[in-house]
């Protein structure tokens, strides 16, 4: 995910909170994390502008296996505008199930379908497709790749 609180990353890692921000304290020292204290928590969220963050941005959709995945879309399919992570990996929880949301015109469904398991097979992963021709404004979500 982009961001997260103390308690909830500490949760989700199994970690104590005392751990946990000793190394947000490291990774903001550092400058790849920003804090911004809301009401009576503070937030912690990637800095996009570090020199680093393309980069590091780059290793973990590398490690993911989404770089394979954006890029055998993008061959396939001339038409997509936008390539969205939503559902689990888009909060920063490894559930097995890549939810990618796919946003163009006149996308091919039946197309897809048939990459989600040639990509599952690249990647090593299950990926689930939903196509629109609109962006989703609802739901939480990383962006991938945009035409833009």
């Amino acid at each position: 995910a982009n961001q997260g609180y103390l308690n909830g990353l500490a949760n989700e890692m199994g970690e104590s909170t005392k751990s946990i921000r000793k190394e947000l304290n490291h990774l903001h020292g550092a400058g790849y994390l920003k804090k911004v204290k809301q009401d009576n928590k503070i937030e912690y969220k990637v800095n996009i502008d570090h020199p680093l963050y393309e980069t590091l941005r780059k290793v973990v959709l590398k490690h993911l296996g989404l770089e394979d995945l954006v890029e055998a879309v993008l061959e396939r399919m001339g038409n997509v505008e936008n390539i969205l992570l939503i559902g689990d990996y888009a909060k920063g929880i490894d559930s097995g199930n890549i939810e990618v949301f796919l946003v163009g015109k006149d996308l091919n469904f039946t197309y897809i379908s048939k990459l989600e398991d040639k990509i599952e097979n690249l990647i090593g992963r299950k990926v689930s497709f939903y196509l629109s021709s609109n962006l989703p404004t609802n739901q939480f979500h990383i962006k991938l790749y945009s035409s833009d």
